[in-house]
């Protein structure tokens, strides 16, 4: 990848994805990835992949229980047909955006992935490739060192009790690779 693609992807974030269509006037299922769910309809208009088509969410309900699950309307789009033509469509939002709401001892979880992993004695354990929730908490996905096996850890102060983004270093308390 030429060093000016890594450079254009970071600078849109996924914030959310259009799951398929809902009834027959171009309501669409969206389901997000901000931090507060309902929270995305305030970084509209919402970007895709490309950055050239833009989707302005002009209602937003809740989907059932789930609190990543909504129900969208989006601006232009009014028929089922256009709305299932969006099924599966990534939206992302400018990362500037994002950074503007965050406080100073803040950070998107986006700019974990790539770090380097130590254990606080300076071990190399590896890398962080993404991060998880499953539910119950926001996890770290690391790729061990010399390995393409991955382990989880919880992203909690008692697991790792130092994070040097200027240093692109994560330090954890454990060992995951024991």
């Amino acid at each position: 990848m030429p060093a000016g693609a890594a450079a254009s992807v970071r600078a849109l974030l996924r914030i959310g994805e259009i799951l398929g269509a809902h009834g027959l006037r171009g309501e669409v299922r969206l389901r997000s990835f901000a931090a507060d769910p309902a929270e995305i309809v305030s970084y509209s208009p919402l970007l895709a992949e490309d950055g050239k088509r833009s989707f302005a969410v002009t209602a937003l309900r809740p989907a059932g229980r789930a609190p990543d699950l909504f129900v969208a309307c989006l601006s232009g789009v009014t028929s089922r047909g256009a709305a299932e033509a969006l099924a599966g469509t990534p939206l992302y939002v400018a990362r500037e955006r994002l950074l503007a709401g965050l406080g100073e001892e803040e950070f998107l979880h986006a700019d974990l992935i790539g770090c380097r992993v130590e254990t606080e004695a300076g071990k190399h354990v590896g890398e962080v490739v993404a991060v998880q929730n499953f539910g119950a908490g926001d996890l770290i996905e690391i790729t061990l060192a010399g390995s393409r096996r991955t382990e989880l850890l919880p992203f909690a102060t008692r697991f790792v009790p130092r994070i040097d983004l200027a240093g692109r270093l994560i330090v954890v308390s454990v060992d995951p690779a024991v």
